[in-house]
Formats: structure tokens, sequence, C-alpha cells
């Protein structure tokens, strides 16, 4: 029998895939909104370009037809876009994109799920150590990751007396796809990268997944922002 439902986006690759197996063995029925295919039997994916206006027709003849209505939902906004840009060359189409992806998109999934959503749901969004500080170099990733903080602790307020909480997982720099594409598959940089934290590693997206399934199923950490970053050391 099946526990609830998750609603992820971006569940094909890194921690959105390593995600989408836990709640799997735990016996969630998943939903996966994303551009590639969850490689994993019985998940459903949508595919989409979350970054391209006018998803929300696409998701809402696609996406609600699968929901189950009164169950346990947790939705995890987890799909991003990293791109290395700064104030002087930040390209105002592709800073839409990350913004369409990060802030936007959530809106719509969270106004489109809330009446199938049970006491005891849950949503969940992808932050980063970029939510709280800033580096050069990434100003459409920093502004979106600081858009999810704002958007999680709004959410937080206007749940109001609804038994649905929220939460707000900053990972660190996680071994993903992303981020090896982001450092140019680098060993010297990716080196670099590992010394910025207490343990001198790359954090596992399993354990940003296990971080993920708790804070969906402990409403205790509503509201809260949850740094997972192996202890970033400030240099």
């Amino acid at each position: 029998m099946s526990i609830g439902q998750l609603v992820i986006t971006g569940g094909s690759s890194g921690i959105g895939l390593a995600t989408v197996e836990l709640f799997q063995q735990q016996g969630w029925d998943i939903v996966n909104i994303s551009r590639s295919l969850c490689p994993f039997d019985g998940v459903l994916t949508i595919q989409a370009d979350l970054s391209q206006p006018g998803s929300e027709a696409l998701l809402k003849s696609q996406l609600l037809p699968h929901l189950k209505a009164s169950v346990v939902t947790v939705l995890v906004h987890n799909a991003a876009n990293l791109s290395k840009d700064d104030l002087q060359t930040v390209d105002a189409d592709n800073f839409r994109k990350v913004l369409e992806v990060a802030v936007i998109v959530p809106s719509i999934l969270n106004q489109m799920l809330m009446p199938f959503m049970a006491d005891g749901s849950a949503i969940i969004y992808l932050g980063s150590t970029l939510s709280e500080k800033a580096v050069a170099g990434a100003l459409s990733y920093v502004v979106s990751k600081h858009a999810v903080a704002g958007l999680m602790r709004a959410t937080c307020q206007d749940l109001g007396d609804r038994q649905i909480h929220t939460a707000c997982v900053c990972p660190g720099f996680t071994d993903t796809p992303m981020l090896m594409t982001h450092l140019n598959h680098d060993q010297e940089v990716i080196q670099a990268i590992k010394a910025m934290n207490a343990q001198n590693r790359l954090i596992d997206p399993q354990e940003i997944a296990e971080v993920i399934y708790f804070a969906a199923t402990h409403a205790v950490l509503n509201g809260a922002m949850i740094h997972a970053n192996l202890g970033q050391l400030e240099r």
C-alpha cells in the first residue's frame, strides 16, 4: 500500500534521482517532472522544459490526471539552472529562464497541488549555501537561490493553520552531473572545492535525499532553512 505521493522536479539525475530512489524504496507513488526520463521502473515522468514560459498548460493537462486526491503529498522543488554569469555579462533571457525554474514554476505547482494535499503533506524547496550568501561569477544562480529561500518563508506564512509544512534544504557542494559540468570536470578545481568543508569531500546525493525525506516527514521543521554542507569553511 502506498504511503503517499511524491511530485518532484528534476528527478532524473543528481539529488533528484537519489530522492526518487529513496521515496520509492519507502513505498511512495512518484511523479517526476523533468526534461529527461527517470530510469527507475514505476516512476511516471512528465517530460517538460520548465525554463520555458507556458509550462502551466502542459502541467495541468499531463500532471493533474495522475494525482490522487486527499492523500499525503510531498512536493519537492528540486530543478535548477546553474549558469556562469556576473553583473556585467548576465543575459536577460537566460536570467528569466533561471527564475522561471526556481520560483515561477514552483509557485504554479504549489497552486496546482494544494487541493490534493491531505494533512501531513509537505512542500520542500532545494536551496543552496548561496541562498544566504553570494560568490562572484554566479549572479543568476545566487539570485534564484535567495528567491527560493524567500518563497519557502512566504509559503510557511501563507499555509496558516493548514496541516502542511515546508522547509528549504540547502546542500553544499554535491557530486552531481550539474556540478561536474559547471566545473568542467577539472580535478584541480574539484580538489579545491573539497577543501572548502570540514570533511574534505563532496556530498553524496543520497545524503541530501535523506535530509529531504526527513524534512518532508517531520512537520516540526516547518519554515526551517536546513544547511547540509559538511560544515562549510569560510576563507
